[in-house]
């Protein structure tokens, strides 16, 4: 009888001991996967009501100037269209390309501007592409090496019918490209073409070349 009850008291001892590894696995498991999503809360410093355009702390130096021209911009009586067109195509590409600024490879840059049902499709691209391999750095204390623009030129920008999957059709959308200067030149695109098609009241990116 005795035996029996040493019996169970070990089998006891070895579930509570299994419970505990295993919360302590998904515990870890819960850390890791905060450090890998970068949710540590950004600053937002300024917005442009209407838009849903945000200006936050980890943004370059070059960002925070153009994203105020695109702020003033936009709270006039009437909006140039054409430089509304130019100064988001910037703004993106400056976002997405300046990975420096960027928490890590699940932070992709110039969301904001992209059309909304194309966003899940390119930030899969994003991840699998050009931000496939950057680092962490939400303690500051990345070590890699990587691309910050620091300018950025409207080459041409023009306007064409274009048309694309789900039916989406613009007969005034605008062909941008941009050229793109680094603060190092780390062998990272140096011209992009964008396509701008009009989504509600704002202009949004719906292809990157």
């Amino acid at each position: 009888m005795k035996k029996k009850k040493q019996i169970n008291f070990k089998t006891i001892l070895i579930g509570i001991l299994v419970i505990l590894v295993i919360c302590l696995g998904f515990c870890v498991k819960d850390i890791i996967s905060v450090l890998n999503s970068g949710t540590k809360q950004v600053e937002i410093l300024s917005n442009i009501e209407g838009y849903g355009y945000t200006l936050n702390e980890n943004d370059s130096e070059y960002f925070k100037e153009k994203f105020m021209l695109l702020k003033d911009e936009l709270k006039k009586d009437k909006i140039d269209e054409e430089n509304y067109a130019s100064l988001i195509s910037e703004l993106f590409v400056i976002d997405f390309f300046s990975l420096d600024s960027s928490i890590n490879k699940n932070d992709v840059g110039g969301i904001q501007f992209v059309y909304k049902d194309y966003q899940e499709d390119f930030v899969k691209y994003a991840k699998e592409g050009i931000y496939k391999y950057v680092e962490n750095n939400i303690y500051k204390d990345r070590k890699q090496e990587l691309p910050l623009v620091k300018n950025t030129e409207i080459k041409s920008i023009n306007e064409q019918s274009v048309t694309f999957k789900n039916d989406v059709k613009d007969d005034k959308a605008y062909v941008v490209k941009v050229i793109i200067e680094y603060e190092k030149d780390l062998e990272y695109p140096k011209e992009v073409e964008l396509t701008i098609i009009h989504s509600n009241d704002k202009l949004e990116i719906a292809k990157m070349n």
